[in-house]
């Protein structure tokens, strides 16, 4: 950021004299950010101005002048609301009968200390649980109370649920609420059903993964020799979990399911989610049902939304399916009269996935890993996820009742919660546009020269252009990798301000109410339009309460992407613990200052530092977002294939590091310069 002196500004920056309100962002060299809100980079708050705040505090900040970095600087002023009081550690005693415990979160740099008459027993390797009763001071350490033991380091789950507390996911029901859950009819009554369509003739099938237990979605899929006839049909689940119900306001705590490594947290009770909300075969069930006519282009020509009734024929897996659409099921014969559907799903998809793609939407298939884990929670096996027509066919028609349904309430002009995708911002894709041009592409919206333009001319088309020309280049992965840091985070918002990555104007969450709480919220709004309900006062009522549900959610969907990383984190390294000495083939996935990232085929990651990049020293440019020999000219960039050794593993920072086979590297060199590849 330019300073104040030489009378300029950078766009969207407010003066130095000017006090900002901010979250505070922890480091574990004790420095830190801020993120303000509406700013692309965070603030910068070194060591020393810190005014003791910690990791998660809302803080006011005043902006400094000719700030030495390239990140614009500021100093806290004031600790507003203190974001954290509860801190997960490992408990170390000291003679003295006191004790610290040394937070998991390496944004909390600095020990707790715990009096001894507050450490309610712990001894040393303890995974506890404290609550803070002092912050501390430039002085003095942070204060705390044991509330509670979760265990020893080592025993079996207790590193998982030291994650689960930190994060401060709510593991368990309340009893009202799992009373309240129990009192839920186990069976559909014919005063559920009346008014509603009965689809129950229909032929649908749920088509989920093999250990699935909780299904909402069912489809069912019909062509007249002219059209297709889609069906997507949703859980009714607002049908059983009333506003501001116990029950609703434990879901409106938790915002989503999380999924980790060895558990899942349900946003509902399992009597619920895996009972009389779940699309079990040859039952009845309550539905939403968004029934779509579309044509031979993939346009989707009409469309209605009813509250229905049905009964799902069969429980199918991706694999199953799979298989019989590629004709490998051994089984067949089992599903015979299902398979001209499957047959017509498929063609159905391909049609939709075509239609998005004409329009310019954005698709990175980057890898995704499953971890198999014994009965004690370790790590066996690491296998990557893999893409097949099955599971393009549920998303290409879950992408399309979503787009549906939120299109329709768009223009009734009816409060209501969409997901929204903002444009990227214009100069990270500037950024991007200076790093392809090194390998000869570039974008429309940008041009050549990499020239600054509106918000209006960027167009998620360009970036699918730009996937389509490197598809299958050695620098795929690389500029893959760069294109998607350029694009922002996906959210909730009552404002339909589009979909960037989908290339769509009207983008909303209709198809998991059994584990999204915006999908159980926009179902209360549908079936009451759908009633004739939705008055003024009831629109009122839902305009004064949808900003901050949009906002909760996309908190607590954030923080159960950042759990489920911690968890497969901590197992990578588990698992990478029994092959150190072992190398392997990886891509170069990250470069920074401190040195290479390689992730290998099942998706782990490890670091090869800078000090042990061999043959040179090596400078890091990043513009060009590579590390370069001194004297060699030797070059690591993004998307490099290398073969590296697994030298150690650190689960405590849940790290990994590698270095480079060099002897195997220099074998690939020589051959791809012999071959012209590089």
């Amino acid at each position: 950021m330019r300073s104040k002196d030489n009378g300029e500004e950078k766009a969207g920056t407010k003066r130095n004299t000017e006090t900002l309100t901010g979250t505070f962002i922890g480091n574990a060299r004790g420095f830190g950010f801020v993120k303000v809100e509406g700013w692309d980079e965070d603030l910068f708050i070194s060591e020393d101005r810190t005014g003791g705040a910690f990791h998660s505090d809302i803080v006011q900040v005043e902006l400094l002048s000719g700030s030495s970095g390239r990140r614009q600087e500021a100093r806290v002023t004031n600790i507003l609301v203190r974001g954290i009081s509860r801190i997960v550690g490992t408990y170390e005693r000291s003679r003295d009968n006191y004790g610290f415990v040394v937070p998991d979160d390496p944004r909390i740099p600095r020990d707790i200390f715990v009096p001894g008459e507050r450490s309610r027993g712990a001894v040393n390797g303890h995974k506890v649980v404290v609550e803070i009763t002092d912050y501390g001071s430039d002085r003095q350490s942070p204060e705390a109370a044991v509330v509670e033991i979760l265990g020893h380091v080592n025993d079996p789950g207790v590193d998982i649920m030291s994650i689960v507390r930190g994060f401060e996911l709510p593991s368990e029901f309340p009893e009202k609420v799992l009373r309240q859950a129990e009192r839920v009819s186990k069976e559909v009554s014919e005063a559920d059903m009346a008014g509603r369509r009965d689809l129950r003739n229909v032929d649908m099938v749920t088509i989920d993964g093999e250990d699935a237990k909780d299904l909402d979605d069912a489809v069912s899929v019909s062509f007249d020799g002219e059209k297709y006839h889609l069906g997507v049909h949703i859980a009714d689940v607002t049908n059983y979990v009333q506003e501001n119900s116990a029950l609703d306001r434990e879901a409106v705590k938790r915002g989503t399911s999380v999924y980790l490594v060895d558990r899942v947290i349900p946003m509902l009770p399992h009597a619920l989610s895996n009972g009389i909300c779940s699309l079990n075969q040859g039952v009845d069930r309550l539905a939403l049902s968004c029934l779509m006519t579309v044509d031979g282009r993939g346009e989707i020509t009409d469309y209605e939304i009813c509250e229905s009734v049905i009964n799902v024929n069969r429980r199918m897996s991706y694999t199953v399916v799979r298989e019989l659409l590629e004709g490998l099921s051994e089984n067949a014969g089992e599903y015979e009269e299902l398979v001209p559907m499957f047959r017509e799903m498929e063609k159905l998809a391909g049609l939709l996935r075509r239609k998005r793609q004409e329009r310019g939407s954005v698709d990175f298939d980057f890898p995704e890993c499953r971890i198999f884990l014994d009965k004690e929670g370790h790590p066996t096996d690491i296998r990557p996820y893999e893409r097949n027509a099955a599971t393009d066919i549920i998303e290409d028609f879950m992408l399309a009742a979503n787009e549906t349904v939120a299109q329709h309430f768009y223009w009734l002009e009816l409060p209501f919660v969409y997901r929204v995708h903002d444009v990227p911002n214009p100069e990270k894709l500037q950024k991007l546009a200076a790093f392809i041009n090194n390998f000869g592409y570039y974008m429309k919206s940008v041009g050549r020269t990499g020239a600054r333009v509106s918000r209006e001319e960027i167009h998620p088309k360009e970036f699918q252009k730009l996937l389509a020309r490197i598809a299958g280049k050695p620098e795929e992965a690389m500029i893959s990798r760069m294109a998607l840091r350029s694009m922002k985070q996906a959210k909730y918002s009552v404002e339909c301000t589009g979909h960037f990555g989908l290339s769509c104007p009207y983008y909303c969450h209709f198809t998991s109410p059994i584990r999204r709480y915006p999908d159980l919220q926009i179902h209360r709004i549908i079936k009451e339009q759908l009633r004739g309900r939705l008055g003024e006062e009831r629109i009122a009522h839902y305009r004064g309460i949808l900003p901050e549900v949009a906002k909760h959610s996309s908190e607590t969907e954030r923080r159960a992407d950042e759990a489920e990383r911690e968890t497969e984190k901590l197992k990578k390294v588990e698992y990478m613990e029994g092959h150190i000495g072992e190398s392997f083939d990886g891509v170069i996935s990250g470069v920074m200052s401190w040195g290479i990232y390689v992730e290998l085929p099942d998706t782990v990651e490890g670091l090869v530092h800078v000090s042990k990049l061999p043959g040179d020293y090596y400078c890091y440019h990043e513009e060009e977002c590579e590390m370069v020999g001194e004297r060699t000219g030797r070059s690591y960039k993004l998307g490099m294939p290398v073969r590296i050794t697994v030298e150690s593993c650190d689960r405590f920072n849940k790290t990994i590091d590698f270095s480079l086979d060099e002897e195997k590297n220099q074998e690939r060199r020589d051959r791809a310069e012999a071959g012209g590849e590089m």
